[in-house]
């Protein structure tokens, strides 16, 4: 006997209900995530309410529900009829509840099952957000988390960079865990005991329904966390989420994370399936999870939901495009809150981590972006410009036009161009209250603009946005969005399709029959797969055959997906390979994908580690019949498709074909036409969007094509977009110690030279706007039409660059040449294979170089398109525009302002000093600070103008573009000395500065937030921790407190101010260096006390276990960060005891040694004066 074949997704707002009945027929439902049925009153007739729309598909099955507390005695639901007692009225918006789980209510619907009713025979399977949601929302089980000794705080510390780089109040994520059980015993790399088990730490620690243990090295050594859950399981916890189970791949903090998540999901998630299972006793249940297997509610883990949802949208568009005979897919779906976006070449691909929420998931998933651009995105005025999203209504209030009192959005801009029919809504829409919305924003710019055209401009803002992610999608792994099809789906994908591949230059468009909700007929299309997953972590060898048959357990192998990297690095490449693939015929795919990527042959010198195998297992899968199309009409104007589920738009020029399988392809058949003219304020807003677009897309592919882990994994880059001036327009930045030296650079390099189309200039000489020698810039001018438009530069960290010692970060230099290779501004074209012949890593430096030109030419060529497509004089009039935006908000921000100074002292007595005072203009004077270092302290003018223009953006405290702009009416006042070394062109001559860039920097922003009030003073030192031999070289910097300000306490254990670097992995640094990590974690206590306490700093422990040079260069070791937080200290354990160090220090260690850094607290916000010098 046939069964039901029922499929819902649980969002977050709504459940989508798809299902195929036994005599082979497809029903379709929607209902709210809270597992209500919302209809308004039309008619009123002997007790028998008539809704605006059929209710199901059903005769009847609506007995049992209730409204406003009164069950439904009769109903006819496909004719949106029901019988209940009571008083209404017409037009009334009532609600149909069972009390029962959404995904339970839609079976019901699709089944016509009342409540108190048998489901009939069924297959039922279900993608759910309820973990995410929980996850998000912080409403899941706090857990007791063991783990070893030493590391009990790992989880706060995280990988030590904030997350916002301008946000002086930290918001502090909902903690997940209750408790954490520090458990004495340690295994190594290899297995060995170096510590045994104490079992006597495991003394229960009171009840908790969530429990999880993550110890250093099980992912290849598990010995001593499978004995600890041994034990807890013994004690009565029956859910153990233990991390070489969850999570089996290296680096602690990560499998740490997805294990709590894990466990912080379990009792919310087995509430939900027991909600299920109750309701339907016998069906068997499937659950999607992220990766887009399905797995039974038995094996089905909770960290495994996070993305189930979408991942049953992408199984649709596989199973679509399969069907269609589409080789290359960019899937469009578009919700309420945001836009999820994915490639697709045959097969989906995947991600093995992923953010989602307060934590970091080591778990395969579909390979997904998300952009905050969706229906709900608000339309605002705000900082001098318009903006749509990131903010949404939500789903309360919701858009405008919902009628609860919700903002102008998306949703509402469609609504008053006439691109949604209301009658065919699914909730009932207020057109005068999204038109009383529109009437406030128009009166808040202050100026007349047309209403038709500032609606069609939010659009095009919303469309910019959905296109970028689309971009980085695409270009991101080296692919053009233009050689794929859109294939576009979710409530509101269809309505902006055309749109979006007009933006792109997409010429082909797929709509599925079920766009609305193809998340839920996705299920269906799934395929009954497992996803096996080993941990390799050994140089390529001829072993494939042998990991192969192990890992596939005799299974039918439906894809191999072997992830390789050059030895040393973290960034991986997936070859997807076919099962009797050689040792040889890998290393040729591996060398051609990283060609492709990287635009060179891979470094010859450096070999290849495997570093995981994947097997992706395939049983039964549903195949659709191949669809055909049929030619339709060429559209001469807009038109509409509109059902219950989806909106379709489709613009004039597009072709119609109508498939076999109820799906509409589009072709672009129309000829390019110049878009009419926006409104000035909407045409301001789409090419600052452009103008980020275009620096973003350079970050991305610099990230992509270098080779260094510094630049790949650390992102320590910055790209820029200039004038012609030389003046920064627009940046996007990972490292604020960047932010203002661009601009200098290239007004500097410019006064010495005469630009011409084509030319590249390398620079990092600081006598040239450089910061420091590591810091290599590479500028390229744009000319269109023989005229200069303007600049594109990019400044890149080499982690090497020759010098006295290994990182090119010496803590004795003396002068600039013992620093490293100095290079004035010289042409690529002169820059040969043994140009950094000096360096300890040439390949290297060579390799990052290369990438750095790679990212000028695209900028190069995207604006000159740009200039192109709009004239030069309108391109040059919007650099201007941004530019004059931020000058604006700064001008507004000082008005008023009178006189303030601070001063504080480097360790050595080297003295800070400014003072701020309101002129014409405003003047930030650090006369009186001290003279030029004879060590490496000294801070070039391009890091001085960095400090001041990173403080004055604290300072105005809204996201205003960052650029010079904010420094117009800035004065910067310095004399000879520290803050502005004499710095000659003969490296010989020239001051050492390397520790200015690192560590005065840090000082100078002290004193700028101390004199405007904003926040106390943090740690004031990036902590340089360098350590190697001839064999290896390591360098890192370490987080610290941040101070406190007035209403919130300073965040603890992270990089503050000019610097935002990740911290190593303790399982990646014993895996590549002979050390041990003996402790990471906060320095408790060491954070200034008082109302608002400053940050706790961190500690860091390290032993050596073979002879090597160790290289310190720290501050904050003989001062406090003011007024109150706890110095730092630098320790040596040698011979059986600890001695101090200096802050500044080079030293050989032998094995057996430990080196302890504790990095300084921040200060706390107090009342009364800061203390004295």
């Amino acid at each position: 006997m046939a069964s039901w074949q029922i499929r819902i997704d649980v969002g977050g707002t709504f459940a989508d209900g798809w299902a195929l009945t036994p005599a082979g027929s497809q029903i379709r439902c929607k209902v709210l995530s809270s597992g209500a049925l919302r209809t308004s009153i039309v008619s009123i007739e002997d007790g028998w309410l008539g809704c605006d729309r059929p209710l199901s598909d059903h005769e009847q099955g609506l007995e049992g529900f209730s409204v406003a507390g009164v069950l439904i005695s009769e109903s006819v639901p496909n004719l949106g009829k029901i019988k209940v007692e009571g008083q209404f009225h017409l037009g009334q918006i009532i609600e149909l509840v069972s009390g029962e789980d959404a995904a339970v209510v839609a079976a019901r619907l699709l089944t016509g099952t009342a409540p108190g009713s048998d489901f009939p025979r069924a297959d039922l399977r279900v993608a759910t957000t309820r973990g995410t949601n929980a996850l998000l929302e912080g409403k899941g089980t706090p857990v007791d988390l063991y783990t070893s000794k030493g590391f009990e705080s790992l989880l706060e510390v995280r990988d030590q960079r904030r997350p916002d780089l301008f946000e002086l109040s930290p918001s502090l994520s909902v903690p997940v865990t209750k408790r954490v059980i520090g458990v004495t015993g340690r295994l190594d790399r290899k297995g060995r005991e170096l510590e045994p088990l104490n079992e006597s730490d495991l003394e229960a620690h009171g009840e908790t329904k969530a429990v999880a243990v993550a110890m250093i090295n099980s992912d290849v050594a598990p010995d001593h966390e499978k004995r600890v859950a041994e034990i807890l399981r013994d004690r009565g916890f029956a859910e153990v989420s233990v991390s070489h189970e969850i999570a089996p791949m290296i680096r602690l903090w990560p499998r740490m994370e997805t294990t709590v998540a894990n466990a912080y999901l379990t009792p919310v998630m087995g509430g939900f399936l027991s909600s299920l299972k109750n309701a339907l006793p016998g069906v068997p249940l499937s659950l999607m999870t992220s990766s887009g297997q399905l797995k039974s509610a038995e094996t089905f883990r909770p960290v495994d939901s996070l993305l189930s949802g979408p991942a049953g949208g992408i199984a649709g568009a596989v199973a679509l495009a399969r069907a269609c005979d589409l080789k290359q897919v960019l899937t469009f779906d578009m919700g309420g809150t945001s836009t999820d976006v994915a490639r697709i070449s045959g097969e989906p691909g995947y991600r093995y981590e992923q953010e989602i929420g307060p934590v970091k998931v080591l778990a395969p998933a579909v390979k997904i972006e998300t952009v905050a651009a969706g229906g709900g995105s608000i339309c605002q005025w705000k900082n001098g410009g318009l903006q749509v999203g990131p903010e949404s209504a939500g789903s309360s209030p919701g858009p405008a036009c919902y009628g609860c009192g919700g903002p102008l959005t998306v949703t509402d801009v469609n609504l008053l161009l006439g691109f949604m029919d209301e009658m065919r809504a699914d909730i009932p829409l207020d057109r005068t209250a999204a038109e009383a919305r529109l009437d406030e924003l128009i009166q808040e710019i202050g100026e007349e603009v047309n209403r038709e055209e500032l609606l069609e401009g939010l659009r095009k803002i919303a469309i910019g946005h959905m296109a970028e992610a689309l971009r980085q999608v695409s270009t991101r792994d080296g692919y053009d969005c233009r050689d794929h099809t859109l294939v576009a789906f979710g409530g509101a994908g269809p309505q902006h399709a055309c749109a979006l591949a007009s933006e792109l230059g997409m010429k082909k468009i797929l709509i599925p029959a079920d766009a609305g909700l193809l998340s839920a007929w996705g299920l269906h299309q799934a395929a009954d797969r497992e996803i096996k997953v080993k941990q390799v972590l050994k140089l390529l060898d001829d072993s494939i055959g042998e990991e192969l048959d192990q890992l596939r357990e005799g299974r039918r192998i439906h894809r191999s997906l072997f992830e390789l990297r050059l030895k040393g690095q973290d960034s991986s490449i997936e070859i997807e390979a076919g099962q009797g693939i050689s040792e040889v015929e890998l290393r040729e795919a591996f060398e051609t994908r990283y060609r492709e990527l990287y635009g060179d042959a891979r470094p010859v010198d450096r070999e290849i580690e495997w570093v995981a195998l994947r097997l992706e297992l395939v049983g039964r899968a549903t195949n659709l019949d191949y669809e055909y199309f049929e030619r339709g009409e060429l559209v001469e104007k807009l038109t509409l498709e509109q059902d219950g589920f989806s909106t379709l738009l489709i613009a004039k020029g597009w072709r119609i074909f109508r498939g076999t399988g109820g799906s509409i392809r589009l072709d672009w058949e129309g000829r390019n036409q110049l878009e009419g003219k926006a409104p000035a304020v909407v045409e301001a807003e789409l090419f600052r969007r452009r103008f980020e677009g275009v620096v973003e897309e350079m970050g991305e592919l610099l990230r992509r094509t270098a080779l260094s882990t510094n630049i790949k994994e650390r992102l320590d880059y910055s790209c820029a977009l200039l004038d012609a001036e030389g003046r920064l327009i627009v940046n996007a930045p990972h490292i604020p110690v960047h932010l203002g030296a661009l601009g200098l650079c290239v007004r500097k390099v410019s006064a010495d030279r005469t630009w011409e189309e084509g030319d590249t200039v390398v620079v990092n000489h600081p006598a040239y706007g450089g910061s420091h020698l590591p810091d290599v810039t590479v500028i390229s001018p744009v000319f269109v039409d023989n005229q200069l438009l303007g600049f594109v530069a990019n400044r890149a960290h080499h982690a090497e660059i020759g010098g006295k010692t290994p990182g090119s970060m010496p803590p004795d230099g003396s002068c600039l040449a013992e620093e490293g290779i100095v290079i004035p501004p010289t042409s690529i074209e002169s820059i040969g294979d043994d140009f950094f012949k000096d360096s300890r890593s040439p390949a290297d430096n060579l390799a990052d170089l290369k990438a750095q030109v790679v990212a000028n030419r695209y900028g190069v060529k995207a604006l000159r398109k740009l200039a192109g497509q709009s004239a030069m004089e309108v391109v040059a009039f919007h650099l201007r525009g941004v530019y004059e935006r931020s000058a604006i908000l700064l001008a507004r921000a000082i008005e008023g302002f009178g006189e303030t100074s601070a001063e504080d002292k480097m360790d050595d007595g080297s003295i800070i000093r400014v003072k701020i005072s309101k002129n014409e203009k405003l003047v930030v004077d650090f006369s009186g600070s001290a003279d030029v270092h004879s060590g490496n302290l000294n801070a070039t003018p391009a890091i001085v103008r960095s400090a001041v223009l990173y403080a004055l953006r604290l300072w105005v405290r809204t996201d205003v573009p960052l650029n010079e702009g904010l420094l117009d009416e800035v004065e910067i006042v310095t004399e000879s000395g520290i803050l502005d070394p004499p710095l000659t062109r003969d490296p010989k001559t020239c001051p050492a500065v390397v520790g200015g860039n690192v560590e005065t920097s840090q000082r100078v922003v002290d004193v700028l937030l101390e004199a405007l009030g904003l926040q106390a003073h943090g740690q004031g030192t990036m902590n340089n921790f360098l350590f190697g031999n001839e064999r290896f070289g390591f360098y890192e910097t370490i987080g610290g407190g941040a101070g406190a300000g007035p209403g919130w306490h300073g965040r603890s254990g992270c990089h503050v101010h000019m610097t935002n670097t990740a911290i190593t992995d303790i399982e990646i640094l014993e895996e590549r260096f002979p050390v041990r990590v003996r402790e990471f974690g906060i320095r408790r206590g060491s954070g200034g006390p008082g109302e608002w306490m400053g940050g706790d700093g961190l500690v860091r422990e390290i032993e050596f276990l073979e002879e090597t040079t160790v290289s310190l260069l720290t501050q904050r070791r003989e001062r406090i960060p003011r007024p109150n937080g706890v110095p730092g200290r630098n320790l040596l354990f040698r011979d059986g005891r600890w001695q101090e160090l200096k802050g500044t220090q080079k030293i050989v260690v032998k094995t057996g040694d430990r080196v302890r850094i504790e990095t300084p607290g921040g200060g706390a916000w107090l009342q009364e004066p800061q203390t004295s010098l």
